[in-house]
């Protein structure tokens, strides 16, 4: 009697994704589709990402995207506009405003009016929340360096390098 087993799940993607630009070939042979396999691994990595960060963060409390907020305002001396966090975290105006309410009430971000402009509000880290970031952040790139940790450093230097080439492609079309 003979045991097949199951392949791992990183191996079926792997099919499924060769599987998919075979039948788009079959069907479409007028059209490349090259980028299937591609754009399929870049996104199936960001959702896993995201949910390994998502479920890391739960224990805090923390959505992954009240966790970028966080780590925005960690970077910068001084706060920074909610309009900026919005461009920085890639999010609406609504979906920033709902994360900056939860995070004030949970008490690690104050929102004060400038002095200077009454209609301007500045958002800051308070000292909990400062401590919060500076815990977790290390925790963030232990995971993130899990991940690569197949790669090679140069492999991963060229990997950044071949994304970041991507990416510049689409400045100034999304937001």
């Amino acid at each position: 009697f003979l045991m097949i087993r199951r392949p791992p799940r990183s191996t079926l993607f792997l099919y499924t994704t060769l599987f998919r630009s075979v039948m788009w070939r079959e069907q479409r042979p007028d059209q490349d589709v090259s980028t299937v396999g591609v754009i399929g691994r870049v996104l199936r990595l960001t959702a896993l990402m995201n949910q390994v960060n998502e479920a890391a963060l739960a224990g805090e409390g923390l959505s992954r995207a009240e966790f970028e907020v966080l780590c925005a305002l960690r970077r910068v001396d001084g706060g920074l506009r909610p309009s900026e966090l919005t461009r920085e975290t890639l999010s609406s105006g609504a979906a920033t405003t709902k994360r900056l309410t939860k995070l004030e009430r949970d008490g690690l971000i104050t929102r004060a009016t400038s002095t200077r402009d009454r209609r301007e509000i500045h958002v800051r880290l308070t000292a909990e929340g400062r401590a919060l970031t500076d815990r977790l952040f290390p925790e963030q790139l232990r995971r993130e360096r899990d991940v690569l940790a197949p790669l090679e450093p140069d492999e991963r230097e060229q990997l950044g390098d071949l994304l970041a080439k991507v990416l510049s492609s689409l400045d100034g079309i999304a937001r």
